[in-house]
């Protein structure tokens, strides 16, 4: 055995030497240990990059009253369109009643959920840019947008749960609405089919605004503008349909009716499901989230 202390600093082939530094796997030199911000890191959970920005958007939405204020006056409003189209089927059917003598049978698909839907698609022009406004505007206002642009997550992953976030939180509130059909079949019947239609119509027309919600608000730093720039654009949009049909069935007219929203959601609110609305809301989806890529790439290197 050699002298006391003679084995310090003497490496030993069969143990594992700890490391001098409490770095975490994947941890960069001159960054902190832990999470910073919230905003999660690739070796922080098990599970992939969008889920994680994902959760971390819809716990950030929730905390603002903004959620809850305009999912009231959303929900709100569409129970009070249900209740006026209600309340003139129910004056149509009496009026049927005193003119044949007998009680009418009404179509409420025609009465109710048709001029519903139509209604609740010119809210929502209104309901979603708010609910977009501060998807990128509200990153740069914490002073957060330039720890999300050099994390080690792709563009594409932050768009994607930039986008899911709102969406998610706009089928839940459209889920919602479902409660007045639902009580509308305990006191009638009448044929599902268009309901279900109208609603996924409604569904693929939020993510549509929602989409261009998230381009606006990644073009500007400001909320206000961010909402005024999307609503404009849903604007043109909607306004492209009544100047199709100035031009009447001309392939130029045919063609500005297409890009309007009205004409697609009009069918789908009608019971039919073609594929080239289909394909205009996707399509109109992924063309936004691509812009809004392009804006964000434009601006993580400025």
């Amino acid at each position: 055995m050699g002298p006391a202390g003679a084995d310090i600093g003497v490496a030993d082939p069969g143990r594992r030497v700890p490391p001098s530094h409490p770095a975490r796997r994947g941890h960069c030199p001159g960054q902190p240990v832990g999470r910073t911000d919230g905003l999660v890191r690739r070796g922080d959970l098990p599970m992939r990059p969008v889920y994680a920005l994902l959760a971390k958007e819809l716990r950030s939405a929730f905390v603002s009253p903004i959620v809850y204020v305009v999912g009231a006056v959303f929900l709100l409003v569409f129970g009070f369109l249900s209740y006026v189209a209600v309340s003139a089927a129910s004056a149509r059917a009496i009026q049927l009643m005193q003119i044949q003598g007998a009680a009418a049978t009404l179509n409420l698909n025609d009465l109710v959920f048709r001029p519903t839907f139509h209604s609740s698609a010119i809210l929502l022009l209104l309901v979603v840019p708010i609910l977009t406004m501060r998807v990128f505007a509200e990153e740069r206002k914490l002073r957060t947008f330039e720890l999300l642009m050099t994390s080690p997550i792709g563009l594409n992953e932050i768009v994607t749960a930039k986008f899911l976030g709102v969406y998610t939180i706009f089928l839940a509130l459209l889920a919602l609405t479902g409660i007045v059909p639902l009580i509308l079949a305990v006191y009638s019947s009448f044929d599902w089919n268009p309901v279900f239609t109208g609603y996924l119509g409604l569904a693929l027309l939020g993510g549509l605004f929602v989409a261009t919600g998230v381009f606006a608000s990644a073009v500007t730093e400001n909320q206000i503008v961010a909402a005024f720039l999307s609503f404009g654009i849903l604007i043109l949009f909607w306004l492209l349909g009544a100047f199709g049909s100035l031009l009447g069935d001309t392939p130029a007219g045919n063609t500005i009716s297409y890009l309007s929203f009205i004409e697609h959601i009009d069918r789908f609110v009608r019971g039919l499901i073609d594929t080239k609305d289909l394909v205009y809301f996707v399509s109109g989806i992924v063309l936004m989230l691509f812009l809004t890529y392009r804006v964000v790439e434009s601006q993580r290197w400025k």
